[in-house]
């Protein structure tokens, strides 16, 4: 996977995102013989010349009448060799998703997002009902629809049963085969999804069902683009929490190498600041591995419960990070996690119900 990225005059920048014995990178334009260009490998910037240039394995040239030779359309890249060593990518948050019951009203799922960085994200966002009956969940929601806000609130793009492109917005064309080729369409045609090149900013998708129909509903957002320069960062997802299989549940991958640093909070009581009705008055945290094991919890943030990943009282650090809770009975946990999925679930203490808000905060660089 590959992008080239034209800087100053006679300058280009070739991204290199995956370690192959050889790779062919397709630059947008020619440059001069001995004009400056940069080799992106892994995440590490390194500077080179069409002259020289240890990243490359073979330079082609195409003659002109009245200018210096230019490097051909096309170089070939080793990145095996131990000049290419470069560092890594940085760990980032990535493919966000959020399961609960929805209802109407103010019980909607509401699922926001933060896209950071100078350039833009794509992104395939999606709302699945139909197809969790095939995994055992129950009252799927028949027919959910979803919608897309930016961070003034207005509406940015829509989606009713995915094979149907509704045009508006950041919709400018028929999205059905670009749905299927991102590798992620929905497995039901009832189901929803939208494909949105965004702009850094807050975004927020909400998902409802048709006609006020109820049920457990899943809203995801997939990075499916290849800029590396922006990121998906401080995910959040509101909904009414019940009891049993009613319970709220975020999802999110942290992909890259090295360890990512976050603070995950389940809020309730603060809502109701906010004009929200009937907010979850003592939201408890649970933090989940890929494999699904128990590695964290929490009731009421200024307590911290010892085990799993948290081996030390966490109430400085909590504080510190800036994120506090603002009230003693929401919950929160702060964890170095490495590569992989997991899921933050939000119950009510006791047979307590109402509406709750997960959120992962990316704390790296911050500490």
């Amino acid at each position: 996977m590959f992008k080239t990225s034209s800087s100053a005059r006679h300058h280009e920048t070739f991204y290199v995102k995956k370690k192959f014995p050889s790779q062919s990178v397709r630059a947008h334009r020619s440059i001069r013989e001995g004009g400056f260009f940069n080799l992106r490998v892994l995440g590490s910037v390194l500077a080179c010349t069409a002259a020289v240039g240890l990243a490359l394995t073979a330079l082609a040239y195409e003659p002109a009448a009245s200018v210096p030779a230019r490097l051909a359309t096309s170089i070939v890249v080793n990145t095996t060799r131990q000049d290419l060593a470069a560092t890594p990518e940085a760990a980032t948050l990535s493919n966000l998703s959020a399961r609960s019951f929805v209802q109407t009203g103010d019980n909607l799922m509401i699922g926001g997002f933060i896209v950071q960085g100078p350039g833009t994200k794509r992104v395939i966002i999606r709302a699945i009902g139909p197809e969790l009956s095939q995994y055992g969940v129950p009252n799927a929601m028949a027919d959910p629809t979803l919608e897309l806000h930016d961070g003034t609130g207005a509406l940015i793009g829509r989606n009713d049963n995915w094979q149907t492109t509704i045009i508006g917005g950041i919709i400018t064309h028929d999205q059905v085969q670009d749905i299927q080729n991102s590798g992620h369409a929905p497995a039901d045609a009832r189901e929803s999804a939208i494909i949105g090149d965004l702009s850094p900013g807050n975004y927020t998708a909400i998902v409802r069902g048709v006609n006020e129909t109820t049920g457990i509903a899943l809203v995801e957002v997939y990075d499916i683009g290849t800029d590396t320069t922006s990121i998906l960062s401080n995910i959040s997802t509101r909904s009414f929490v019940q009891n049993g299989d009613n319970v709220m549940i975020g999802g999110f991958i942290v992909q890259g190498t090295g360890t990512k640093r976050v603070i995950i909070r389940a809020i309730g009581p603060e809502l109701s600041q906010y004009g929200v009705p009937t907010p979850l008055a003592d939201p408890t945290l649970e933090l989940h591995d890929g494999t699904g094991a128990l590695i964290g919890f929490n009731n009421d943030w200024q307590h911290t419960v010892i085990g799993g990943i948290i081996t030390h009282d966490q109430v400085q650090d909590i504080i510190n990070s800036g994120h506090a809770p603002s009230d003693a009975l929401e919950s929160a946990i702060i964890a170095d996690l490495p590569t992989g999925n997991y899921t933050a679930i939000v119950r009510a203490v006791n047979i307590e119900v109402g509406t709750a808000l997960v959120e992962v905060y990316d704390l790296s660089g911050s500490q």
